[in-house]
């Protein structure tokens, strides 16, 4: 990884914090204990992969819909997390 890479993916990362950010507070609460999930035991390509602004763009439309969170997810955000992963390779796989 070259350091033009590192500086695209630093760029990215800080547009995708930025959209977080812009979420209503219910989804940027929901958003930040599933990110600290995924970074615990996700998938081993959350970094590279699509889940987490794909989460974003989700939580976007539900938003944008007038929903609230719980609506979007379900009542227990903890199955809606595990099936996203389902088909994922974690770090507890490897492990």
């Amino acid at each position: 990884m070259g350091i033009q890479d590192m500086i695209e993916g630093k760029k990215q990362w800080r547009g995708h914090v930025a959209r977080v950010k812009a979420l209503p507070p219910d989804y940027r609460i929901v958003y930040d204990e599933i990110q600290r999930y995924l970074f615990k035991v996700g998938p081993v390509d959350l970094v590279d992969g699509d889940l987490l602004p794909g989460l974003v763009g989700f939580f976007e439309e539900g938003a944008a819909a007038g929903r609230g969170v719980l609506e979007v997810t379900g009542a227990d955000v903890a199955a809606f997390v595990d099936e996203l992963i389902k088909d994922s390779p974690t770090y507890a796989d490897i492990d």
